[in-house]
């Protein structure tokens, strides 16, 4: 198996980001799931913007501002990635544009807003026009365009996911990672697999966004027509081929998830557990949930808490009052 990144790499990547975050919980799901089942929750929700985004851009424009300079980053995103550059590049004290989709997630919009970016919302509901979009403006000079899906430098920033996990629970068997445009699991992966290869990786789907599962699957890119998911982390239809043959080695199996198992998901980890995901932030323990054979022990990525009004309504959940932390940046 040909590792892209060195154990060496995510480990002084993972220095480099201790300066700036936090290191997240590992919790064992002691109500979701029976105590003799070792199932946790590695509670990504607790970094800044409420997702695991900000590892991977941080990462990502710390190393670019080395190579080049730069007054103005962009990004592509239906929010989670947007917000967490606007948030490194506020760090960073560099200008951020981020380009979302038509109508996007109105939480994941505010935390953009809030955090300074300039927002421009382009084309349809998936991210195919904002991406153009966003390319296109960033052929200016000193611009510097973040793709998450095809950066390089990128997914060391999840790899300091599996670090955390195998320092938090050496024993782990199993981990449980939800597949938006793959740098996430990109970069879990090839840290946990240089470590031990017997740890089984299981990526997570939408079964209404399942491209990267079909690719997957089938050994080459698959898009498809449309991604119309709730999970809109999850939300890709056009896989990038490079990012398929990286899954093909790295990934043990893929799991596809329906709209229904996202939203109990999102009310048992809620309800049972006292913890909030948005609808891709709960596809991993959606997976568990619909089939808990994993081979213990086992880690879900709870990646993501920027869920909005009507999906918590759909879910059963209340509302959240007014002064509630869910909505900081």
């Amino acid at each position: 198996m040909a590792f892209r990144y060195s154990l060496a790499q995510v480990r002084e990547t993972q220095d480099v980001l201790a300066a700036h975050l936090p290191q997240t919980s590992l919790r064992l799901a002691t109500r979701l799931f029976p105590a003799d089942a070792q199932i946790y929750l590695k509670l990504e929700m607790e970094l800044p913007t409420a997702s695991f985004k900000p590892r991977g851009a941080l990462a990502a424009l710390l190393h670019a501002r080395t190579k080049a300079s730069f007054t103005e980053v962009t990004a592509a995103s239906t929010g989670n990635h947007g917000a967490a550059v606007a948030w490194s590049a506020r760090k960073l004290g560099v200008r951020a544009t981020i380009f979302l989709p038509r109508d996007p997630n109105p939480i994941k919009r505010n935390k953009i807003a809030a955090l300074g970016a300039r927002i421009v919302e382009a084309g349809g509901p998936d991210l195919a026009d904002a991406f153009l979009l966003a390319r296109e403006y960033s052929s200016k000079p000193g611009v510097y365009f973040l793709n998450d899906a095809t950066d390089s430098v990128l997914p060391l920033g999840p790899a300091t996911i599996g670090l955390e996990i195998l320092e938090q629970l050496p024993g782990v068997r199993s981990i449980y990672v939800p597949m938006g445009d793959t740098a996430l699991i990109r970069g879990v992966a090839s840290a946990v697999k240089q470590l031990d290869s017997q740890i089984r990786i299981v990526g997570v789907q939408a079964e209404l966004a399942p491209s990267y599962y079909l690719s997957w699957k089938q050994g080459r890119p698959v898009a498809t027509e449309t991604c119309d998911t709730c999970a809109d982390g999850l939300a890709t239809r056009t896989p990038e081929a490079e990012n398929v043959r990286a899954i093909r080695e790295l990934v043990d199996d893929v799991v596809l998830v329906t709209e229904d198992e996202l939203l109990q998901a999102i009310r048992s980890l809620f309800f049972s557990e006292g913890v909030l995901a948005e609808p891709a932030g709960a596809a991993s323990t959606a997976a568990c949930l619909k089939n808990p054979l994993a081979r213990a022990p086992v880690a879900l990525l709870v990646t993501g808490a920027n869920i909005t009004g009507d999906l918590r309504s759909r879910a059963g959940l209340p509302a959240p009052s007014p002064a509630s932390p869910e909505t900081s940046v």
